[in-house]
């Protein structure tokens, strides 16, 4: 299933999900860039486990709610390694607040960085997967956005329309060989900052029928699939990986 010479942007890979993606693709023979918004330092360390793992990687910091700098980075990837095969969008904002305690920044904020800045990485690239003769867009959805959850009105609302987009995305990039598809984690074992409530007191979903939270690399495998030419006949699909807690 080896991709060798492709291009592939990973945003939002400095840790858990994106560093785990960024470190599967690797392996099938893609070239990887990258990114982050502020974690320069553990955007290095996924570039230096890249290349140990034999591979060729670049970092460039962006934060995708600019247009600018969303389009900035895709001109990076492909001046850097001369084309563009792959678009996944990993990265999001967490924050854990009350409805009634939510402010309009703090919703313009989620929205931005993980729906504007899907949608701004996926138009910088589009033309450039298209040039290469096509290729593959993954977005990254949150189960909350089919479940619900309290305290996440903002980030629920920015993952489902990550839904929306993916499908429409699928039916226009279809002409021009690009497949579009969103993979859903259930609740997976990730390093989470304060502000989006932490590791602690997390527990397995009590309808977990696994029994336990998912590791990145299960996310990143079924990202892996997608991105492959085995997957070409796979696209506008909401695919779950949760371990069985929620079933569509």
């Amino acid at each position: 299933m080896t991709e060798s010479g492709k291009v592939a942007v990973v945003t939002g890979s400095a840790l858990n999900i994106g560093r785990a993606i960024a470190l599967h693709l690797v392996r099938e023979g893609f070239r990887i860039l990258v990114t982050a918004r502020h974690s320069e330092q553990d955007a290095a360390e996924t570039a230096r486990l890249v290349a140990d793992a034999g591979g060729s990687a670049a970092v460039h910091m962006a934060d995708i709610a600019d247009p600018a700098q969303a389009k900035g980075l895709i001109e990076a990837a492909v001046s850097h390694f001369g084309r563009l095969d792959v678009l996944v969008n990993n990265a999001s904002v967490r924050r854990q607040t009350k409805f009634a305690d939510m402010t309009p920044v703090e919703w313009r904020e989620i929205m931005a960085a993980t729906l504007d800045g899907a949608f701004y990485c996926a138009h910088a690239a589009a033309p450039h997967i298209a040039a290469a003769g096509g290729g593959t867009i993954v977005n990254l959805g949150g189960i909350s956005a089919h479940v619900g959850a309290v305290g996440r009105v903002h980030a629920v609302t920015a993952k489902a329309g990550m839904v929306g987009l993916t499908k429409a995305l699928a039916k226009e990039l279809a002409g021009d060989n690009i497949t579009v598809n969103i993979v859903v984690p259930g609740s997976i074992e990730t390093i989470r900052g304060a502000a989006a409530g932490g590791n602690h007191g997390r527990s397995v979903l009590p309808d977990a029928l696994m029994g336990r939270r998912g590791h990145p690399d299960e996310i990143a495998a079924m990202v892996r699939f997608l991105c492959s030419n085995e997957a070409r006949y796979v696209t506008g699909q909401t695919i779950h990986v949760n371990g069985g807690v929620f079933m569509p």
